[in-house]
């Protein structure tokens, strides 16, 4: 029986990529690293622990345990997230930080692979049995976007492509063609939230792929509770990069935004990159 190991952080996404290994006879061996896991993971998958992030250790020992030798990291491991349940590292990890020139999100992930790698553990492509959940490019909403709307929406997946290839985030929040907030260490919904009450209401959010995407890690993904954030912010939009972000329960997503009346476009990189 072949196995695949998760390292998990917060949100849909785990649970969606076991629920498809499931699927297709794989052995899912599930860490989730974070108190806000989704518990539903632990139903959904073949074994499955609560290890914090700083053990590192103990979560190669579980891999090592089960003889998995290829894993997916999935969900939000956000710095936000791990200051709010910090615990002391363990020697391992105390090692990656004193080899590493900066603690970027690139840098520590890059790191966590080159460790598990060492091990014998290969890091697979995020998107291995979640492609489906990537849109073409198009309209998913019934509302279709205003002419207004289509040049923040450009404007601002350009943005979000370049604060991307600076490793800061991949949210950014526009308004009339200028920028409201900008996704840092704070996290998709923060980012939102703020941009919302910065530009008061009548915002368009954009989340793009970096500019050279690690597929292994840090794949872009919106959901319900990204639209929850934008409702809260009276944002009217939403643009992600097609083909490079996922939708998780797009279904329930879209109803939501219909609901509302808010539009979501999956645009092209390269016609964003006429505002470049």
């Amino acid at each position: 029986m072949k196995k695949i190991g998760l390292i998990a952080g917060v949100g849909r996404l785990p649970v969606e990529f076991a629920r498809a290994a499931r699927g297709m006879g794989v052995h899912v061996i599930g860490v989730g690293v974070l108190p806000e896991v989704d518990p539903e993971l632990a139903q959904v998958t073949h074994t499955y622990e609560n290890i914090n992030i700083a053990k590192l250790d103990r979560i190669f020992k579980v891999f090592k345990r089960e003889k998995v030798t290829e894993i997916t990291l999935l969900g939000k491991i956000t710095k936000e997230l791990v200051y709010a349940h910090r615990e002391l590292p363990d020697l391992r990890v105390l090692k990656i930080f004193s080899r590493i020139k900066n603690f970027s999100d690139d840098t520590l992930t890059l790191a966590l692979v080159e460790e598990l790698a060492a091990e014998g553990i290969t890091v697979l492509d995020q998107t291995e049995l979640l492609r489906p959940l990537m849109p073409a490019a198009g309209v998913l909403t019934n509302r279709k976007p205003t002419e207004a709307e289509l040049a923040d929406m450009r404007f601002g997946l350009n943005m979000a492509k370049k604060i991307g290839g600076l490793d800061i985030g991949q949210t950014v929040v526009v308004k009339n063609r200028a920028i409201m907030a900008v996704e840092a260490i704070e996290g998709t919904d923060a980012c939102i939230r703020r941009g919302g009450q910065l530009g008061r209401g009548g915002v368009t959010v954009a989340k793009s792929a970096k500019p050279k995407q690690d597929m292994r890690f840090d794949v872009p993904g919106v959901g319900p509770d990204t639209l929850d954030s934008m409702i809260e912010a009276g944002a009217v939009a939403l643009v992600i990069e097609a083909g490079k972000t996922l939708v998780v329960d797009r279904e329930t997503m879209v109803a939501k935004a219909d609901q509302h009346g808010i539009t979501i476009v999956a645009m092209a990189g390269d016609e964003a990159g006429a505002y470049a």
